[in-house]
């Protein structure tokens, strides 16, 4: 059975309105972290650009409250951190199925969404503070989507509980954060390229004013993506990735 990591918090609630929303207050009134917050049930949970996330009953909606001392221009980084805690935590409940990290900030299971990730951060009582929201599909799963879900019931025989999920989850995550912390960013991205879903093939990035076609060729030294466009490499630090 995986320990819970050294030094990380935890609290659990029955309802939030959203695990990132709960994290901003605990930092806003001095929460030093790192503290996992996890919710049953969240009544407003958010995705990128302010989507609205269904969380769904028995998933898993967790944040961790950072207060990272790195700059805050690598802060972005620990996404990829937090996609490959997710990505091993899948391996172990579904072991059968391939899993991927989806830039940038997905993870697939057979080329379906089984969790996302939002990053947000501010400033509060001891200083700047992260919150590092992750949804991840145990039983339901959202559908009709663009992107196609799916969630750890469909791909396993007896998906993990919540609680179970959220122990390999900030395990795996301590891990990660440990190498970048002590490696840097450099060995986070090597591992996250090797469960790259797309690498090396045609994608479109839409970006908040343009949508652009190309091979997907990794991502640089930042985390931002390289499009191939007929030979000219294009970086692409935000936007959302389809195959």
């Amino acid at each position: 059975m995986t320990s819970w990591p050294q030094g990380y918090g935890k609290v659990q609630h029955l309802e939030l309105d959203s695990t990132n929303a709960q994290a901003r207050r605990l930092a806003q009134q001095g929460e030093a972290g790192p503290l996992w917050i996890t919710a049953a049930r969240q009544t407003a949970g958010r995705g990128r650009r302010g989507r609205v996330w269904d969380t769904g009953q028995g998933n898993l909606a967790a944040s961790l409250l950072l207060r990272p001392t790195a700059p805050d221009a690598v802060l972005g980084q620990l996404s990829f951190v937090a996609a490959l805690a997710v990505a091993e935590m899948a391996v172990q409940f579904a072991p059968n199925s391939v899993i991927q990290v989806k830039w940038p900030n997905d993870v697939l299971a057979n080329g379906k969404k089984l969790a996302g990730i939002l990053l947000e951060s501010g400033q509060g009582v001891g200083g700047r503070w992260l919150a590092i929201g992750i949804g991840v599909n145990l039983a339901p799963f959202p559908q009709p989507t663009e992107f196609p879900a799916t969630s750890l019931a469909q791909l396993s025989l007896a998906p993990p509980s919540p609680d179970t999920c959220v122990c390999v989850l900030a395990a795996r995550f301590a891990h990660w954060y440990d190498v970048w912390m002590n490696q840097g960013f450099q060995t986070v991205r090597a591992a996250w390229l090797a469960r790259a879903g797309g690498l090396g093939a045609a994608i479109r990035a839409r970006l908040p004013h343009e949508t652009r076609t190309g091979i997907f060729e990794g991502i640089d030294a930042s985390g931002a993506l390289l499009l191939n466009e007929q030979g000219q490499i294009r970086t692409i630090a935000a936007g959302e990735v389809f195959f």
